[in-house]
């Protein structure tokens, strides 16, 4: 089976979450032994989409809809993995489609809304591959979608991040004693500022990582500001040394204003550090108590007193290693090429010559 991967044309001109994601995904996807699946992402300068047996578009934003529409009106069934925000609800919903309504009539339907846009997706997708229960709920909340068209796959976590040591970290940076760190792009929305005036007098550095955007250089003067804040810059996902900073780090955090199913948590866990993170995510671990708290944005006092009780009692990293240990790649691919295989054997799926 030819499976077509997909997203916003301009997704790899920078590094995140979802392009981990996407690139993992393709990765996991092509080494399954015994699978039958030759995934890769579409060019659609140069292929159409009625090449592939079925396509897979990551996120339902920037304009995404464009695509599962043309899939569908050629015949190809389409996978859809929305991440969507854990924070959208019936009234939320509610809200955004009055909003759509409005805007369509006020401009003779010459312009849609973003969260039209994303329903129009979200609607027409054969499937729908959610994060977590809390991404799932709000796509049937807000989005008004049938809990039966929705499968929950997590995020994976690569080998290298369970195998990480401290001690390369240590050497290129100097580093020696206990930090917080958070890995992510410096943006008003991932509230890295927040969180280090939330760290005032905790006497505990905070390392940041994460490209800054020529936008937010005001933000990263503000943070360079605050004596006990210090930016590495950004790092490559495969660099060893992002993946020894977790290892060395006291405790992760990532206080932003909301979250899908975050892989640096995920990263930071698998490296045996505990975290502090935003409650609006669908990322939730049984018995994770002991290593990860969940705490809202802005609630500055609860952030501070969740990396002050890690830092003061850090629990044991295997016993925090072990929260994440199914969360590997290879499982992850292995769910999803389920689903594939399930859409494909639906009545009217089409086949491509030679595949």
């Amino acid at each position: 089976m030819r499976i077509g991967i997909l997203s916003y044309p301009m997704l790899f001109q920078r590094d995140g979450g979802l392009q981990v994601q996407v690139r993992e995904t393709i990765a996991a996807l092509n080494a399954l032994a015994g699978a039958g699946l030759e995934a890769g992402l579409v060019d659609p300068n140069t292929e159409r989409l009625d090449q592939y047996n079925l396509i897979h578009v990551f996120s339902a934003i920037n304009g995404n809809y464009r695509i599962v529409e043309s899939a569908r009106e050629m015949g190809v069934p389409v996978v859809l993995s929305p991440l969507v925000s854990p924070g959208w609800n019936r009234a939320s919903g509610l809200c955004a489609d009055f909003a759509g309504r409005i805007t369509g009539r006020l401009t003779g339907w010459q312009v849609q809304t973003s969260f039209a846009q994303a329903k129009r997706a979200v609607q027409l997708a054969d499937l729908l591959l959610a994060l977590g229960d809390a991404e799932r709920n709000a796509i049937v909340s807000a989005f008004r979608v049938e809990a039966s068209r929705i499968r929950v796959l997590p995020n994976g976590v690569a080998a290298r991040f369970f195998e990480a040591g401290p001690e390369l970290f240590r050497k290129e940076t100097g580093i020696a004693g206990p930090f917080v760190l958070m890995v992510a792009a410096l943006t008003p929305y991932k509230n890295q500022l927040g969180l280090a005036q939330a760290m005032r007098g905790l006497e505990l550095p905070l390392v940041l990582i994460g490209r800054c955007g020529v936008g937010d250089s005001a933000y990263l003067r503000a943070l360079r500001q605050l004596p006990w804040v210090r930016w590495l810059g950004e790092l490559p996902h495969e660099s060893p040394l992002l993946a020894s900073a977790y290892a060395a780090a006291s405790v992760a955090a990532l206080p932003s204003q909301g979250e899908v199913f975050p892989l640096s948590v995920l990263e930071a866990l698998a490296a045996g550090t505990p975290a502090v993170m935003t409650a609006e995510s669908a990322l939730q671990l049984d018995d994770g108590g002991m290593a990860l708290r969940r705490v809202a944005w802005d609630d500055a006092a609860a952030q501070r007193e969740a990396l002050r009780a890690f830092a003061a009692s850090p629990p044991p990293r295997a016993a925090v290693r072990k929260l994440v240990e199914r969360y590997s790649w290879q499982k992850v691919a292995a769910d999803i090429a389920a689903c594939y295989g399930e859409v494909a054997k639906r009545p009217g799926c089409r086949a491509v010559e030679g595949r």
